[in-house]
Formats: C-alpha cells, structure tokens, sequence
C-alpha cells in the first residue's frame, strides 16, 4: 500500500515545494491550506504521516497538535511540524503537544525529506517489531494504550516522556546519547539540555522506579538491564 502523507499549509509555493519533493519519493501527497479542514482529513483518511504549519487560518498548529494527540488511537501517528517560528518556547511546545518533530524554515527539501522517512521508519518499526508491553523493573509502558504504570499504579505522564521512556525501555542496558534521544523523541534547534529536563521530570514521576534510568555522566542516559 502506497505511503500517504497530509501536507497542512497556508502558503501555496511552501506546500507545492513540499508535495513536490514528497511525491518524488512516490509517497501520495494531499495538501489543505485551512487546519481545521486539515484535521478534518487526518481523522477521516488516517495518513501515515502530517507534515504540520503552525501558523494556519482556521486551527493554528498548536491546537492541531493537542486536538489530534489527544484522541485515543491516534497518539502514535507521525507529525512533524515546519514553521517559521524559531524560538525555543514555540519548538518546545509543540513537541510536548506531540510533535515528533521539528524543522524551521526556510529549510532544506532534502532535510524535511529525511526527517518524514525517519519518522516513517520509527512508526513502522514500533509497530511490527515490538512488544505492546515494554516491563522493566516496577515499570510497565503499554505501548498501545498509552499507559505507563508503576507497581501496578498508572502515573500521567507528557507524550514526550512517554516516547522518551519507551525509547529506553526499548533496548535495557544500552546507552543513549542525548542527540540519539533527541532524535528519536522529537527533534529542534539546540534543545539538548531539555532532555535533561524531560528525564528529571520523569524521574519524579516514576518514583521508586526511578532508579532504572540511569545517568551516563557526559554522554546521555540508559535503562538498567533487569537484575
């Protein structure tokens, strides 16, 4: 089956660059200039991936970001945001609204290209390769559900640190590099030190499953192997 991809743009010579590069890939491409009508189409076709505006009539980007994410079945399709809007606080929140991630424009075609395929990798990978149950410790992520529980007792986590546990859980034992997560949770400009912040507000969270996130000291972070 063809790889369909939703394109929501305002602006028609950024959307017919984008869909024309897009396409190239032989993914199929359709573009809505309006994010309500682009929401819209993403909750009735249910593409593979959105590439996603903030700056939009109708539904900006940010309210496209929580009202899709918010839906139940939908936290895992891929989003990755293109928006002239560089400042930390915007990328920031558009990721903890459950952007995948993150490219500023103007950007590189051949950049935005890599960054959909990856996503398109990671989607693909996590939902045929592993388990719907990732356990570590006191720890139990359903991957499926989108619940995380300690001892038995469910914790209200962000996305973000829903993907940032996984992606930990994923491979016990295995030391991730702070770009590595970055990469893989959610992308953006010099955002290193927000892992740092993500991982310290998990670690509340977890409580006496905190101690299975392990710092590696200059380099990132790791889950412990199981004793």
């Amino acid at each position: 089956m063809q790889t369909r991809i939703i394109v929501v743009e305002d602006e028609p010579d950024i959307a017919e660059l984008v869909r024309m590069h897009l396409t190239r890939e032989g993914w199929e491409v359709e573009h809505y200039g309006d994010g309500a009508e682009g929401l819209a189409a993403v909750l009735a076709e249910r593409p593979d991936c959105v590439v996603l505006d903030l700056m939009l009539p109708g539904l900006d980007g940010f309210q496209f970001c929580r009202d899709l994410k918010g839906r139940h079945g939908q936290e895992d399709l891929p989003v990755l945001v293109m928006s002239a809007r560089s400042e930390e606080a915007d990328v920031v929140c558009a990721l903890e609204l459950g952007a995948d991630d993150y490219v500023v424009k103007p950007f590189s075609p051949r950049i935005l290209v890599a960054r959909v395929r990856n996503l398109l990798r990671r989607a693909n990978i996590r939902q045929t390769d592993l388990p719907e149950t990732l356990r570590l410790g006191p720890i139990a992520l359903d991957v499926l559900r989108f619940e995380v529980t300690v001892d038995d007792e469910r914790i209200d986590v962000t996305r973000t640190e829903f993907r940032l546990l996984q992606f930990l859980l994923e491979r016990p034992g295995r030391v991730r590099e702070r770009s590595e997560i970055l990469e893989q949770v959610g992308g953006g400009p010099s955002l290193d030190r927000t892992v740092d912040v993500h991982v310290a507000s998990l670690r509340r969270k977890l409580g006496a499953g905190s101690e299975w996130i392990e710092t590696v000291r200059g380099v990132g972070y790791r889950a412990k192997e199981s004793r």
